[in-house]
């Protein structure tokens, strides 16, 4: 067997490509039809309607109509490409690495679709405040994640201060941008904050 081939993570079941193939054209209908209408003036039963499934799957797949503009997969993203890191570097390394990487591997169709739902999310209130709750739960993965890393356990102190400092990087670069959803801008401005971290914060 390909040695090449065989490190590759395993392809998803039928199960999952066809749950991830509904989960995308639902959030698609959705995005078109709050470009075209409004967000507000969107209903669920609309969106159901335009992808022609029942407004049950549309709730199985989605809880809310905020959750139709803030789900992505960057997270998971992410969190494949710090793993894969090398061991040498630090974890203020591996994340900027990682950033990176996913954004600048992003095509242009997802390019377009992250500055649409950055703009939902800067003014439909209840978009941002679905957005900013999301975070607690972000938030709570970096921890593990820096932890696993560090090989130190969740709860210690140094482990909760670097992944802090990451989710305020974050979410101070967003709204830096004020309003402008460029991944362009918001990866420049990212990067350049852990690099102050890095560097011990030099004020």
């Amino acid at each position: 067997m390909d040695a090449t081939r065989a490190a590759e993570p395993p392809r998803p079941g039928l199960r999952e490509r066809k749950k991830a193939k509904t989960r995308a054209l639902l959030q698609q209908t959705a995005l078109r039809l709050f470009r075209e209408q409004g967000y507000a003036e969107t209903s669920i039963e609309e969106i159901a309607e335009a992808a022609e499934v029942s407004t049950t799957t549309v709730f199985r797949y989605f809880p809310t109509k905020a959750d139709l503009v803030i789900y992505d997969d960057l997270d998971a993203r992410l969190i494949e490409v710090v793993r894969a890191q090398p061991a040498e570097l630090t974890v203020l390394q591996v994340v900027r690495n990682a950033v990176r990487t996913v954004f600048g591997g992003l095509t242009d169709h997802e390019v377009d679709a992250q500055r649409e739902r950055g703009q939902l999310m800067w003014h439909e209130p209840e978009v941002r405040a679905a957005m900013l709750a999301e975070l607690i739960r972000t938030l709570r993965e970096v921890v593990q994640l820096v932890a696993e890393r560090a090989g130190l356990p969740a709860d210690d102190d140094r482990v909760i201060a670097t992944a802090g400092a990451g989710i305020g990087v974050s979410l101070a670069a967003w709204f830096a941008c004020e309003g402008d959803p460029s991944l362009a801008r918001y990866s420049r401005l990212f990067d350049s904050a852990i690099a102050c971290l890095e560097s011990g914060l030099p004020l």
